[in-house]
């Protein structure tokens, strides 16, 4: 779940959904303004920037300015937070009868749930709602009606460091087997992290679902129930215990304590010979001056047929009742110049088809389009389902424990899908 004319100014640290992490909090207003025909509609956004210095404040103000100059008696007034804050700061303020109009965070379906958000073709026009990429639309979906709008996207590709695997002389693997090989190759290499394995709290999520689409299984069967503890997951992480971690291939850090973020900074480092990883670790990579290659993930046989992808969201609150303005402000969020901005800012996926169309034909777009070709082979996150917050918790906390020393993947993965179980019946 980004880049040049991408100034190339700030690397996504880590994404809620997309596996990217922002650092700066921001604050503002809400409600009506003083003139009684006047409208302040207030925004709570995530921040993808590392740095005051290309903050998602930054696009958001030069966004609202244009917006604002084009619609006198609408305000927006933009509170950005970052990732780590974001989701509790916006249920703090639900909680407390103070939602904002418009939230872009992580996900929607418990807020759907509980009929607190407004339908999308409650808000945007037509046109708006036919350019989103179909299958990052229907995430958005509860029950059919579409509560989430895609906002961001991304996929995963297996990165490589091709001074590494020179120097070891290495092709990049194509399956699983040619991964261990490889990764065995650098370890006698010294190599620190042959593959860099993060299922620390941070995302472990992410790392999860990549390596169960790429033995065959993955979250949920086709009619959406979970199936974590399936033969196909089993055979996947006893695989990873076995012949990965077990043998040394991993690296110092135990994959449980390892997060996505220091395992990206070890990559940029040239620490690493292979890790998963998104596109705003190409300009962690290319800062360092570190040669990277990216190929799509190895599966049991082969590549794998299956990619993961990301979206976050933005969604639209009913209680300020301010639908037609906000309606209005999303269309104009959604404008295609728009949305390639924010993509090439943060070297993100565009989430319409017409930005997607214009980043593949785009030169400074180039180093993306491993990422476009993936998308349409990639699984989300099970958004839809109100239990996903829940699990996707549980999976945070336990998964590092199925590939450690005294581990048991079955009893781990049965453990998780327990909660999967019970989080879905009760909801």
């Amino acid at each position: 779940m980004a880049v040049q004319r991408r100034r190339r100014t700030g690397t996504i640290a880590a994404v809620s959904a997309l596996g990217l992490t922002g650092v700066l909090g921001g604050c503002g207003g809400g409600g009506l303004s003083g003139d009684a025909g006047e409208v302040t509609l207030k925004l709570v956004a995530a921040d993808y920037g590392d740095s005051a210095a290309n903050s998602s404040k930054k696009y958001w103000d030069a966004l609202v300015k244009d917006y604002e100059s084009q619609h006198p008696g609408v305000n927006v007034d933009v509170s950005v937070y970052s990732w780590n804050d974001i989701d509790r700061k916006v249920k703090e303020l639900v909680d407390a009868g103070q939602a904002p109009d418009m939230a872009q965070i992580g996900s929607y379906a418990d807020y759907a749930d509980k009929d607190l958000l407004y339908k999308t073709d409650d808000l945007v026009s037509i046109a708006v709602q036919a350019d989103w990429i179909s299958q990052l639309a229907d995430a958005g979906e509860v029950d059919g009606v579409q509560y989430g709008m895609p906002f961001a996207a991304s996929t995963r590709l297996l990165f490589y460091n091709k001074t590494l695997f020179s120097e070891a002389g290495l092709t990049p693997p194509k399956s699983w087997d040619e991964l261990e090989a490889d990764a065995a190759a650098l370890k006698a290499e010294g190599v620190k992290y042959p593959y860099a394995l993060p299922l620390g709290p941070e995302e472990a999520q992410a790392e999860t679902m990549q390596w169960l689409l790429s033995g065959g299984g993955g979250y949920t069967d086709t009619l959406g129930t979970y199936g974590i503890d399936s033969s196909e997951n089993l055979h996947t992480f006893t695989w990873l215990k076995n012949d990965l971690v077990g043998k040394g291939l991993t690296g110092p850090v135990a994959p449980a304590e390892l997060n996505r973020a220091d395992a990206f900074s070890a990559f940029a480092a040239g620490d690493v010979g292979m890790l998963n990883g998104h596109p705003s670790l190409m300009k962690m990579a290319e800062s360092k001056g570190v040669k990277f290659g990216m190929v799509p993930m190895p599966g049991e046989d082969g590549p794998s047929k299956v990619s993961m992808g990301v979206t976050d969201w933005m969604t639209a609150f009913k209680r300020n009742g301010h639908a037609e303005q906000t309606g209005d402000f999303l269309n104009f969020v959604y404008d295609k110049k728009n949305v390639l901005d924010f993509s090439r800012e943060y070297d993100l996926l565009p989430v319409t088809n017409s930005a997607s169309e214009a980043m593949s034909a785009a030169k400074e777009d180039a180093d993306l389009k491993p990422f476009l070709r993936e998308l349409p082979l990639s699984e989300l996150y099970p958004a839809g389902e109100t239990s996903w917050a829940q699990v996707s918790a549980d999976i945070k906390k336990r998964i590092g424990q199925a590939v450690g020393p005294n581990g048991s993947p079955a009893d781990v993965l049965s453990r998780i899908q327990t909660t999967a179980f019970s989080a879905q019946t009760a909801g």
